[in-house]
Formats: C-alpha cells, sequence, structure tokens
C-alpha cells in the first residue's frame, strides 16, 4: 500500500450495525481441557461461563494460542500473555521469539540496537561471556544463532569471549553435546587464529545447572552461578570437549544432567569467571529457563541463594524475557514492530475506549495489545485504568485477585455510555495458576467468573455486545502427564504439579442483546487462532476489517 492510497478510514459493515458498546473480556491463562480433577475452570464453580458455552453452538468456540498462531516457530511452543495480547490486538501474525533473532542477525540489525551498543561498552576492557543452551534443538536456543553471534561480536570489537555451556540431550538426542562442543570449539579456534581471546570457560548439563524453571529450585541456578561468575566447580577440565567427554563416560551420564565444570590453565586456574566491567549475554531466545538466571544478573536485592559477588556487568538477554517485570531491561532484540493494530484503527474512526486491568496485566491490555506501544493513540477517546496489584504477598494467598475491582471499573465504564468498547484483562487463572496451588486456582477461576458476570450485566442494561476469550492456557490443567497423558507422580507418590502455560486451545464466546440477529461463528475457520479476533471486534463495531486482517472469525445468516 502506497502512502497515498493508505486511509485509516474503516469501510461501514454491510450487515452489521454501529453505535453497540462491545466488551472484551480476556481471561488469562484460561484454556479448554479434558474435565479431571486437575482442570481448576473445570472444578471451580464457574456459572456465567459455562452460561456462555451452553446459551448457543454457533456462539461459542475454540481457537488456537499457541505455537505459529501466534508468531512462535513451531507448535510445540506454549503461547504467552505478550504473543498473545500482540495477536488479539493486531489482527496479523508476527514473528516472535527465535524468528525475530533470525532476522536480526541476518539483517545485522542486532549490531545496530541499544542492547548491543550496551554490551559493546565492555569490549575495550573487558570480557565477553556468553552463556546458554548449546543446541540445534531450536526450542531454547540454536547453534547457529550462537555462532552468528559470536562471530559478529568478534567483528564488532570484542576481544575477548568466553562461552559459557549448558548441555541438552532433551530437546535432542542424548550424547549430541560432544559434536556441538567440537562445532563450537572449531569457531573458537578459528577467532583466536584472528587474535581473538575466544575460549569456552564452563559448562553442565541444563536440568543440573542454570536453566531451572518456576523457581521450581534455585540449587540449579545457583551451580552455574558458582561455575560461571566464580568460577568454581567440583570438576575442572583444560578444555570442553575432554570435560564432556569424561563426563559422560560415567556410568547414568545423560547431558540433561552433567554435573557443573570449569575450564582451567595450566596453573589449574579458571579461565572465565564473570567479573566487574564484563558483558552478559544469555542467548536462549525462550524465556522460561532463563528469567531465574536474570534475575540473579540484574537485582541488586536478591536473597534466593548467596552470589559472594554481584559482579557488576553489563548484561543483556536476547529478547527481554519477561514484558511484566521488565527484565533483562536490555536485550539484544527488540519485540516486534507491528502497526495499524486494531485499537489504532478503531480510535481512528470515533471508537471510544476503555481499558482495564490490574499491574501485573495492566500493559497486556494496553502496551502489548496496542503492538508494544505505550501511551493513548487519542488521550480524548480513550482512557486506560491501572487497578493496583497486591505486593509483598504471593498470588495464591489472596487469589480472588483485584477481579472484582477490575470488573466494577468496566461495569461503571459501560453504564456511563461514554465508551464504545471496554476492555479488560482477569488475571486470576493465570498469576494464580503459576504458583501451582490448586485450592487457590480454583477460588481464583471462581472469582474470574464472577467478575464477568458483573460485566455482562451491565452489557445486559446498555443493550451491548460481549466478546469473552483467553490469551493462552494455565488453569485447565495443573499436573504433568506422561506421554498417555496420565498425571506423574514424583518418588513419594504426590502428583507432579504443572505451573507453567499449556498448549491447549482458548474459548471465544460472543453475545449480549445489541448483537444483530443471524450472528454466527463460521464453519470454515478450523484451525483459526487469537489473529482472528481483532477483525471480529472491528465487525460488531460495525465496521469491516482492513483487508490484509486474519480473517473475522463471524458470519451473518
Amino acid at each position: 500500500m502506497g502512502s497515498s492510497e493508505f486511509t485509516w478510514k474503516l469501510p461501514d459493515h454491510p450487515r452489521l450495525p454501529k453505535g453497540r458498546t462491545v466488551a472484551v473480556v480476556v481471561l488469562d491463562g484460561w484454556g479448554e481441557a479434558e474435565p479431571d480433577p486437575y482442570n481448576c475452570i473445570h472444578v471451580a464453580d464457574t456459572p456465567a461461563l459455562d452460561s456462555l458455552r451452553k446459551g448457543a453452538p454457533d456462539k461459542w468456540r475454540l481457537i488456537k494460542a499457541h505455537g505459529t498462531a501466534v508468531g512462535l516457530p513451531t507448535d510445540d511452543d506454549m503461547g504467552n500473555s505478550e504473543v498473545g495480547h500482540n495477536a488479539l490486538g493486531a489482527g496479523r501474525i508476527y514473528a516472535q521469539g527465535a524468528k525475530l533473532v533470525d532476522l536480526a542477525l541476518a539483517s545485522g540489525k542486532i549490531y545496530e540496537g541499544e542492547g548491543f551498543k550496551y554490551i559493546k561498552e565492555c569490549f575495550e576492557n573487558g570480557t565477553l561471556h556468553l552463556i546458554g543452551l548449546l543446541s540445534d534443538g531450536g526450542v531454547h536456543s540454536r547453534l547457529d544463532q550462537l555462532q552468528l553471534l559470536v562471530k559478529g561480536a568478534a567483528e564488532h570489537g570484542a576481544k575477548r569471549i568466553r562461552v559459557h555451556i549448558l548441555t541438552d540431550g532433551r530437546d535432542v538426542l542424548d550424547g549430541s553435546s560432544v559434536g556441538f562442543v567440537e562445532t563450537l570449539e572449531n569457531d573458537l579456534a578459528k577467532l583466536r587464529e584472528k587474535g581473538v581471546d575466544a575460549h569456552i570457560a564452563s559448562g553442565g548439563g541444563r536440568m543440573y545447572v542454570t536453566m531451572d524453571r518456576y523457581e521450581n529450585d534455585w540449587n540449579v541456578v545457583k551451580r552455574g552461578w558458582d561455575a560461571q561468575v566464580l568460577g568454581e566447580a567440583p570438576y575442572k577440565f583444560r578444555s570442553a570437549v575432554e570435560a564432556v567427554k569424561k563426563l559422560r563416560a560415567e556410568p547414568n551420564a545423560n547431558d540433561q544432567y552433567l554435573p557443573p565444570f570449569v575450564i582451567v590453565d595450566e596453573n589449574g586456574k579458571a579461565v572465565g569467571p564473570i567479573v566487574d566491567g564484563d558483558a552478559v549475554v544469555t542467548f536462549n531466545f525462550r524465556a522460561d529457563r532463563m528469567v531465574m538466571l536474570a534475575k540473579a544478573l540484574e537485582y541488586e536485592n536478591f536473597d534466593k541463594f548467596d552470589r559472594v559477588r554481584f559482579p557488576k556487568v553489563h548484561y543483556a538477554g536476547m529478547l527481554q524475557y519477561d514484558g511484566e517485570l521488565k527484565l533483562p531491561s536490555h536485550y539484544l532484540v527488540s519485540p516486534p514492530e507491528i502497526e495499524r493494530t486494531s485499537g489504532e484503527y478503531l480510535v481512528h474512526n470515533g471508537i471510544r475506549t476503555f481499558a482495564c486491568s490490574e499491574t501485573v496485566k495492566f500493559g497486556h491490555v494496553t502496551f502489548f495489545w496496542n503492538g508494544n506501544r505505550s501511551g493513548y493513540f487519542n488521550p480524548e477517546l480513550e482512557e486506560y485504568v491501572e487497578i493496583p496489584s497486591d505486593t509483598g504477598i504471593p498470588f495464591n494467598v489472596r487469589p480472588k485477585m483485584k477481579a472484582v475491582e477490575i470488573a466494577e471499573k468496566a461495569r461503571d465504564a459501560i453504564l456511563s455510555r461514554k465508551f464504545d468498547q471496554v476492555r479488560v484483562n482477569l488475571p486470576n487463572g493465570d498469576m494464580v495458576g503459576h504458583t501451582g496451588d490448586m485450592e487457590a486456582t480454583i477460588i481464583g477461576c471462581k472469582a474470574a467468573d464472577e467478575a464477568v458476570k458483573i460485566i455482562l450485566d451491565a452489557v445486559e442494561q446498555v443493550g451491548g455486545i460481549y466478546v469473552v476469550t483467553a490469551d493462552h492456557g494455565n488453569a485447565e490443567d495443573m499436573v504433568k502427564r506422561d506421554k498417555s497423558g496420565q498425571p506423574l507422580v514424583d518418588k513419594s507418590g504426590n502428583i507432579q504439579i504443572l505451573t507453567s502455560h499449556t498448549l491447549r486451545p482458548v474459548p471465544i464466546a460472543i453475545g449480549g442483546p445489541g448483537l444483530a440477529p443471524g450472528v454466527r461463528f463460521r464453519r470454515d475457520l478450523a484451525e483459526a487462532g487469537l489473529a482472528n479476533v481483532a477483525a471480529t471486534v472491528i465487525n460488531l463495531h460495525g465496521f469491516e476489517a482492513p483487508s490484509d486482517y486474519e480473517p473475522t472469525l463471524i458470519e451473518v445468516v
């Protein structure tokens, strides 16, 4: 589209009226799974949401919220709140995660960004440390990306490079670590010929060293910290190839669980501890198993283990790993540049918009919804309200969170008739689900349902329309499962709690007295995902969606 032809003006929808208040409710961490005791949404008393499902079969359906449907590389990638809200608001699927890194490396853009400039400040006098999973599995990291980054950093002035490797054996075959180490050693040897002091400095198996997630076991991160930062480990070797081969020769050895080791010089001294003035990059693109290390590297106040030393470094992630915590604060690859979001179109077409959540998800229903963009498109037509989240206590202690307060703000906005769209995020399923506390999650799900009821009642009063959906799964499955779907138990016979997001689809329901007769979900979009919601919402406001948006979920019969 040339700039001359472009217009923000949306054509009127031929069969859907304007002027109805549309309430958009996003249930965070609310997927669809078989009813069983570990499905907290099923166990919880949720009459309002149950009635939406029973109400009309052609006004309730499932949509995809993970993997390629939200721009992630494969359908083994769980959805998350950031990419989910990006897709919901943008109406198109943008590259996220590994794809973004590939584009940034191929174009050289990665070396022009703020994150790289930040670490480059240490190249003159310090060492560049790269920490991450050495694997071509493509789930958390990729060897070819590391190779390009090492080469590119050297070309952009890094004189001393140390790589701290984590062996895989989980996303790739056990034993493949040896070949990956040989490949990397070969690259580093070539750099040394060019005068760059480049070596592998430490290592260990991913499940035993560094790559824990959801604060399951901080000792895993500590073992990595001791090797990477302090240069201390139970095993010392002169080379990484020797290290991996010898440690693999032990009985029952496995790449995932190799013990931590450091590489030492001829005097037995570690070749690459992290010290003041160094730069550190965690090169995994997937967030979940880097967040804990990121906290240890970045947080001044930290009490999860004794760091002994807290070196003053310039630290950047490959990507930002947590949009809510803004962690890390520096990163090499920025989120996608998303233009022409549904929110911006609607404001240009006079749609007065109210958005609200509590602190932990406020950015999702505003910043991420609006294409990673802060602030209002038009302050005269928009109002965003943030309700402070509880601080200093875990979410399972107060699982109702601020659901009712969010709903009351939405209700007041709807009944004021000052807004055409009222958009909220109810965080309970996700934030309480992450704690792994099933009883609390059930209470949280019930609270979210009570909040939905408050909003639906207000929609009823003003003759409006509702769209109720979710951004990804979590609370619908709280147990780890084997290949056949049976719950896994630990050595003591206790079930293994699942605290993560899931790969499950999420529901979407439409209705309300303002919904035109004959509107129903189309039957030809079996593979639809979150990105199809934007065109749907635009239609419900009485407009046709932009032609390059993912198709609307609804038709008028």
